[in-house]
């Protein structure tokens, strides 16, 4: 019964690449916590049903922080979702779930951004400036084709093949238009030997930017930078949601919590009584 159910675990990573968008690091995760479950879990019929029992695993993880565990039970969720939507019928036993405290996202200020980018080349530059000034996913970055760009928007295909549009601002697309007078690109915008760049491609050149400043920025920090800028600056929930592609305000609501601690901040620095505390 174990074997039937591993063999369906590659079938669901080509799922998570074709048709979810997850990036290679995401697969990577969710496989490996995939192939470490199936080392534990318990696997028997019962009323023509297949049944998955995850507390020999749980207990092996119980160690870990509760947001590693929370990762490693999402990613055997999802499979088992993929198998009941392929013909199989799974239940899950023992499938609590684990309680994760929100964490605030941590943005780069805009003068470590543009210090690095003063080291940056012009495809470096183009790279780091789509994702802070767009907000974009390094997997919607990726996938950005030639036909997606107008000269004042983006349409950006986000999660769950959902589409959504960016203002794009005249500096950036100045960027876009300098780096196609030097290069050609058929269909995607980020492209090399006529195919498109890999995430992990993008990933990189993005480190490699901040690095020269001795800082560790990933992509996804660009883009909580662009939430909080926007935030801070007034723009209003429901917008910044929309611009992110969130599914939800609730998701984007975490980025408010980050702007009320900014402006604790700069009210502690700014206000002539708090120095006499």
């Amino acid at each position: 019964m174990k074997k039937s159910v591993s063999k369906k675990r590659v079938a669901f990573l080509e799922h998570l690449e074709d048709f979810r968008g997850y990036s290679d690091l995401t697969i990577k995760s969710y496989d490996e916590a995939i192939k470490e479950a199936l080392r534990y879990v318990e696997i028997f019929e019962e009323d023509d049903k297949i049944i998955i029992n995850l507390m020999p695993y749980r207990i092996k993880i119980a160690k870990l922080n509760p947001k590693s565990i929370s990762k490693k039970l999402s990613a055997i969720r999802g499979f088992v979702e993929f198998l009941n939507d392929n013909e199989m019928s799974v239940f899950l036993k023992a499938d609590e779930s684990i309680k994760v405290a929100k964490t605030l996202p941590k943005p780069i200020s805009h003068k470590h951004i543009s210090e690095a980018l003063q080291h940056a080349d012009e495809y470096e530059t183009l790279i780091v400036v789509m994702l802070y000034s767009l907000g974009l996913r390094i997997s919607e970055l990726a996938a950005l084709k030639l036909s997606d760009i107008s000269s004042e928007w983006i349409r950006v295909l986000g999660k769950g093949d959902k589409h959504r549009d960016v203002p794009l601002l005249k500096s950036t697309k100045k960027l876009i238009d300098d780096y196609l007078t030097k290069n050609s690109p058929k269909i995607f915008l980020f492209e090399a030997n006529d195919e498109r760049l890999s995430q992990n491609t993008l990933r990189y050149r993005v480190n490699k930017v901040f690095k020269r400043v001795g800082l560790k920025v990933s992509p996804h920090q660009l883009r909580h930078s662009y939430a909080t800028e926007l935030l801070n600056s007034s723009a209003s929930i429901a917008d910044v949601s929309e611009l992110l592609g969130h599914s939800s305000m609730a998701t984007t609501q975490i980025y408010t919590k980050l702007g009320s601690a900014l402006k604790q901040q700069n009210y502690n620095k700014a206000h002539p009584l708090c120095g006499d505390e």
